[in-house]
C-alpha cells in the first residue's frame, strides 16, 4: 500500500472524548479517494458511489501525524475499487480500515461513463521525456 497523505490531527479534528472525530477521518479518506481516482481516470468527474464497512482500530489524539494509503482492488467498466488504510505515521499503528471504496466515472452529464483502464497508471509515466 502507497501512503500518499499525511494529516496533522489538530484540537478542531477531536470529538468530545479528545481523539480524532471519525466523520473528520472520513472526510479526508472521502477526499484521498476521489483525488486518487481523479488522476488515475483523468476525468474531474469522478464520485464516491459506496464505502463498504469501516473498522476503527486505534485513535489518534492533537498533534498525531496521520497517513493516508490508497491502493486499487479493481478496474471496473466505469468504476475504481479503492481499499485505504490510515495509521499514525510515528508508530505505524493502523487507526482505520475501509476495504472498498467504490468510485464511478461520470461524464458532463452525470451520467457513468466507461474509462477504458485497466491498469495503475503513473503521472511520471504520462508525461512525454
Amino acid at each position: 500500500m502507497r501512503f500518499h497523505t499525511r494529516k496533522w490531527v489538530k484540537p478542531e479534528d477531536l470529538n468530545p472524548n479528545g481523539t480524532l472525530f471519525g466523520g473528520r477521518l472520513l472526510a479526508w479518506i472521502d477526499e484521498e479517494a476521489a483525488l486518487y481516482g481523479v488522476i488515475q481516470l483523468e476525468n474531474k468527474h469522478v464520485v464516491t458511489k459506496y464505502m463498504s464497512e469501516i473498522n476503527f482500530i486505534n485513535s489518534a489524539k492533537t498533534g498525531d501525524i496521520i497517513e493516508i494509503g490508497i491502493e486499487v482492488v479493481k478496474f471496473g467498466r466505469t468504476s475504481l475499487v479503492l481499499n485505504c488504510e490510515v495509521r499514525n505515521k510515528m508508530t505505524h499503528k493502523s487507526i482505520i480500515t475501509v476495504d472498498n471504496i467504490v468510485l464511478v466515472n461520470l461524464d458532463e452529464n452525470g451520467k457513468p461513463q466507461p474509462h477504458h483502464k485497466t491498469k495503475i497508471e503513473y503521472v511520471k509515466d504520462r508525461l512525454e521525456p
